[in-house]
């Protein structure tokens, strides 16, 4: 059975990924499992910093890697917090600080329009000059108040409107068939079948 390591220290997005590649034929492993260090991503976009995360859980293991880089984009904002997403507040990195501060942003302002984007990038090894890349979005809004319990990140905010309920509030399943994540994923296992490890 073929590994994979997957270049994250996010344990919600771990478990998400790892479910979305149950039906592969793959062994999944966390970088953790190699003492694989957070990579920087000092890059101002999505795919740059994907990109940068794979490489390096890829050179460090010898091992296919795949790496995601994701955020929230808010309209109003400019698409802020976007590639800073996970640190908007500062260090260190705190969901509940994040969500905070994205709240008094967006305090004086009534289109709260916003989206979560993602990039999926595979590489087979760390020099791969072919690495597979998918993207996905999730369209919503920003709440006035968190919602839920579930999920992680922004999500407690971030309403889907067709199913009036948030991310922190749709079972695992659920989210990871309509999230940006599962939308990313879902396109990279396509590109998968034409391209296998």
């Amino acid at each position: 059975m073929k590994k994979l390591v997957i270049a994250t220290g996010n344990p919600g997005k771990l478990r998400e990924i790892s479910q979305l590649l149950q039906p592969l034929d793959l062994q999944v492993l966390p970088q953790s499992d190699f003492a694989v260090p957070e990579a920087e991503e000092p890059h101002c976009t999505f795919i740059e910093n994907a990109l940068a995360k794979a490489r390096h859980a890829s050179r460090l293991t010898g091992l296919p890697a795949l790496a995601d880089d994701s955020g929230i984009c808010v309209d109003t904002l400019g698409g802020a917090p976007g590639v800073y997403s996970a640190h908007y507040a500062g260090e260190p990195k705190s969901d509940a600080r994040n969500n905070e501060k994205l709240l008094q942003a967006l305090a004086r302002h009534s289109n709260r329009h916003a989206h979560y984007y993602c990039v999926m990038v595979l590489v087979r090894h760390a020099d791969d000059p072919q690495p597979i890349i998918a993207e996905g979005a999730w369209h919503g809004e920003i709440l006035k108040v968190p919602r839920g319990d579930g999920g992680f990140g922004y999500d407690p905010l971030f309403l889907d409107p067709e199913l009036n309920k948030t991310g922190a509030e749709l079972p695992l399943e659920q989210k990871n068939r309509i999230s940006h994540r599962g939308k990313a994923l879902a396109a990279l296992l396509k590109r998968l079948e034409d391209a296998p490890l």
